[in-house]
């Protein structure tokens, strides 16, 4: 049972942050549990911080199911879609390559320059018009194994975002159109996924995943723009050299 415990504490901890919590899962999975293929159940391990993202912002999922702010469902959809769409198309690609770790030193660099470039007060002045097709190409991305999907939306919100909390929420909220999809696309691959520990593992990825969430908010309230994405930027960086030694 502690096994599972641990996995889904993992998941929990690593979900929000621009480290590949697939990639941290399924290399403890690969050694501690036998019985599932160990990215399925990293992947499927989601499903307990899709209920975090829905449970903590459930003001915001009601303000968008009820029309309320139609400029951000508007962008919502349009990011899922693309998101969806391009995740599909390279999906079994992605499979067969070893670049996530690359592209994920990539965003940590962006965001030292992201972080850089607001202490100089340098602005590019890009058209929030884009901000969705970007959201939606570099969420699509994270099914390359390896890339951090947080990572790669934090790191494509700084452009058009300057408040830490508000590109965080954006990003999580971003998050569950795709984890429900891939959630039930595993389950229905492999139902037994969730008989033995998979159930336990789910609870104690969504008690840590919630109360992680709660603290990294919280602290994202309190550091300035620069500091945020160069923190972020660092956690990139260390989490490419992850992929690189596993």
């Amino acid at each position: 049972m502690w096994k599972y415990i641990l996995l889904g504490a993992l998941q929990g901890i690593f979900e929000w942050l621009p480290i590949s919590s697939e990639g941290v899962v399924a290399l403890f999975s690969k050694f501690l549990i036998k019985d599932f293929n160990a990215v399925d159940l990293a992947i499927f391990l989601h499903f307990g911080t899709f209920f975090v993202v829905l449970i903590y912002f459930w003001k915001d999922w009601i303000k968008l199911i009820s029309f309320k702010d139609n400029e951000f469902l508007k962008f919502f959809i349009i990011t899922t879609i693309i998101s969806g769409g391009l995740g599909f198309l390279i999906y079994d690609f992605a499979k067969q390559v070893v670049m996530g770790g690359g592209l994920l030193l990539l965003m940590g660099l962006g965001l030292f320059l992201t972080s850089f470039f607001q202490r100089k007060q340098i602005n590019f002045g890009l058209d929030k018009k884009l901000a969705p097709y970007a959201l939606g190409t570099l969420q699509g991305l994270s099914a390359i194994p390896g890339v951090s999907r947080s990572g790669s939306t934090i790191f494509g919100l700084s452009f058009f975002e300057k408040d830490p909390y508000k590109i965080l929420k954006v990003s999580y909220l971003l998050s569950a159109p795709v984890v429900l999809g891939a959630s039930i696309y595993l389950y229905l691959k492999n139902p037994d996924i969730v008989m033995q520990g998979g159930w336990i593992a789910l609870i104690f990825s969504f008690i840590f995943g919630f109360i992680s969430l709660k603290s990294l908010l919280k602290l994202s309230q309190r550091i300035d723009f620069s500091k945020f994405t160069l923190i972020f930027g660092i956690i990139c960086i260390l989490g490419a050299l992850l992929e690189f030694l596993i």
